[in-house]
């Protein structure tokens, strides 16, 4: 099992660029099993999930070309015959359940197992299955699994998401997008990766209305075209780094291939920190302030803050001089970071889904333990500004999220290797 070793603190200079989502590209993946043809989608991240969710979609038949070097995937499902999703493989991935729209859209019937994921927070699939049954799909539990069957042709129907889930929202996307009637989703996800696969799902032939919008609005069409599709950047990567960017006086990082708009309200909230951010069309650059200024956040639905970016921003908030808080209403319990940060010598306490940081904290280099995706670039921050020596254990969940994370940090000033533990 791999480490990190960090030696700080250190500065960040230079040019920083940003790869392509994994939230994005996974519903995208999903999508090319709607097509008659193939699809290819360009700019896909070297990523454990993504290689993760190619072997979901071949256990299909579907066959899968990833081109690593070009960052280009090739899916055709021409072969698809095999509709089952099995638990060894979706286990690994929460994503891997839009295979159950998937399959459902493409042939009307999907098995697909329950799935697995982060270590932390129950995220019940639930919405799902309750707006397929509201589709008209008939849904059962067999040992694990969700068996789905749908008719032909769906009826027209309606179903509101309580709450807005991103989830959800495409895996009725998937469905519906050639074999319902007329579906409409009231309060669905606005998020980018949502916005992205409509008008993805669009150039394929769908007639989808509402994208960005709280009302989506399908019609099923007979068929749908594979196409060339491209792969939006990732925005919670654009957010990490700038954070990073801001934790230390002298740093002066300009993020390119990335999307601002993608963002939300995230920019002017970061602005407050003291950080000095020029904006361009397709990239962000962020000069760090001599004092870092406390600024108290609560996560919620886009556009709202992303409870993606809250340990990042805790982080962040140990440099800063004054008292801050970050509370977390998508997800109460994910604060695993937080005794690792104490570790480390930060000042946080924890009540309920609220923590209270007090700063600024001269942080010691210390052995850390990752315990999920964004908990562990946490620690890689805090690392980065400590003084002496880090170890972050267990980064292989960074390995899921963050595209050859220590590579570009070094090369804009890091010092990061990564060593295998024992």
């Amino acid at each position: 099992m791999d480490k990190f070793v960090i030696e700080g603190p250190t500065p960040l200079r230079g040019d920083l660029p940003v790869s392509g989502s994994k939230n994005a590209a996974l519903p995208l993946m999903a999508a090319a099993l709607l097509a008659d043809g193939p699809t290819q989608i360009r700019h896909i991240p070297k990523l454990r999930d993504i290689y993760t969710f190619n072997n979901v979609i071949r256990a299909t038949g579907t066959q899968v070309r990833f081109d690593e070097e070009q960052r280009e995937l090739l899916i055709d499902p021409s072969d698809l015959t095999h509709y089952e999703a099995p638990y060894d493989l979706v286990r690994k991935m929460r994503a891997s359940f839009y295979m159950l729209g998937a399959l459902i859209g493409r042939e009307g019937y999907g098995r697909v197992s329950l799935p697995g994921g982060c270590a932390w927070g129950p995220r019940p699939v639930d919405l799902h299955l309750k707006g397929l049954e509201a589709m008209g799909v008939e849904i059962r539990l067999d040992e694990g699994y969700v068996v789905a069957r749908a008719p032909e042709r769906l009826k027209s129907g309606e179903f509101t998401l309580e709450p807005s889930s991103v989830g959800a929202t495409i895996n009725l996307l998937l469905a519906a997008a050639r074999r319902s009637d007329r579906f409409v989703i009231h309060n669905a996800a606005m998020e980018p990766d949502v916005v992205l696969l409509c008008r993805a799902l669009r150039k394929m032939g769908a007639d989808i209305e509402g994208e960005g919008t709280p009302t989506l609005t399908i019609r099923g069409v007979s068929s749908l075209e594979g196409v060339v599709l491209d792969n939006a950047p990732d925005r919670i990567e654009t957010g990490t780094f700038m954070i990073a960017a801001a934790m230390k006086p002298g740093s002066d990082v300009t993020l390119t291939h990335t999307d601002p708009e993608d963002l939300g309200e995230f920019p002017e909230l970061f602005a407050r920190t003291g950080a000095l951010v020029t904006v361009n069309e397709h990239s962000i650059r962020v000069k760090a302030p001599d004092e870092i200024q406390p600024v108290s956040a609560v996560t919620g639905i886009y556009p709202g803050f992303p409870t993606d970016l809250q340990a990042q921003w805790s982080t962040l908030m140990t440099q800063a001089r004054g008292t801050s808080r970050v509370q977390d209403t998508v997800y109460f319990d994910r604060f695993s970071y937080v005794p690792e940060l104490q570790r480390l010598g930060a000042s946080l306490q924890v009540e309920k889904n609220t923590v209270t940081i007090q700063g600024p904290s001269a942080l010691s280099g210390a052995s850390v333990m990752s315990t999920d995706l964004r908990a562990s670039v946490s620690l890689v921050m805090a690392g980065m500004v400590a003084e002496g020596t880090t170890e972050v254990l267990r980064v292989y969940h960074l390995d899921r999220g963050y595209e050859e994370l220590e590579k570009k940090l070094n090369r804009v000033g890091a010092r990061i290797r990564r060593e295998s533990d024992g």
